[in-house]
């Protein structure tokens, strides 16, 4: 039999997803080894095989077969733009993806102005700003803390993943538009839903009926 492959993304979202799949039945003990050095974990009982990636690596890896299934954010999912099926959502890791800046900023989003916009996302940004608001903007990419782009005069305001906002009322920023919520997805690769349909089904139901206790 074929292994059903699952890519998972690195960290503490993995994590709890395998929590959840031990409530159906899935487990694989060798991943939970916190030395291991392997890539690849099977549970040959199960014919399954699971791998950890980098986020942004995960819907790579489902789109082109690599993995038939991928645990991964929403964040993740809308940024990289990749060609697969988002089945359900889990809600593990609830958040925000925002717009964020001094209070000053809010009259520039309000009047349209054309603004720099620091952030991790860029695709994100774009598509927000271009085909929800109209507005022009500058985006400037940034891979550390994008918090620190507007109190040092780079950008007026950042597209960020904000949980609790304290990082951003520390630093004097605070909320001003919300993008859109964020939670971790399960996504399909198109083929392996056609061609390991039976198995796949069964796997979303069983997942279904957990989330839904």
């Amino acid at each position: 039999m074929r292994y059903l492959t699952f890519a998972m993304a690195k960290g503490r979202l993995a994590k709890d997803s395998l929590k959840l799949f031990e409530q159906i039945g899935i487990t694989c003990e060798e991943m939970k080894d916190k030395d291991t050095r392997k890539l690849i974990f099977t549970n040959e009982e199960l014919g399954m095989r699971f791998f950890l990636a980098k986020p942004s690596d995960v819907p790579t890896y489902v789109e082109y077969g690599a993995a038939d299934i991928g645990i991964v954010g929403k964040d993740t999912i809308l940024e990289e733009g990749r060609n697969l099926y988002e089945v359900m959502d889990l809600g593990l890791g609830k958040c925000r993806m925002c717009v964020c800046g001094p209070e000053s900023a809010k009259e520039l989003l309000s009047r349209n102005e054309i603004i720099r916009v620091a952030t991790k996302y860029p695709n994100i940004a774009k598509d927000y700003f271009t085909n929800k608001k109209n507005q022009t903007v500058e985006i400037i990419k940034l891979n550390g803390s994008v918090e620190l782009a507007p109190i040092v005069g780079l950008s007026e305001v950042i597209v960020d993943i904000v949980e609790t906002g304290s990082t951003l009322k520390e630093n004097g920023l605070m909320v001003l538009e919300e993008v859109c919520p964020l939670s971790a997805r399960v996504v399909v690769n198109q083929v392996s839903l056609r061609m390991q349909h039976e198995r796949i089904r069964d796997f979303l139901t069983k997942l279904g009926s957990v989330l839904n206790n």
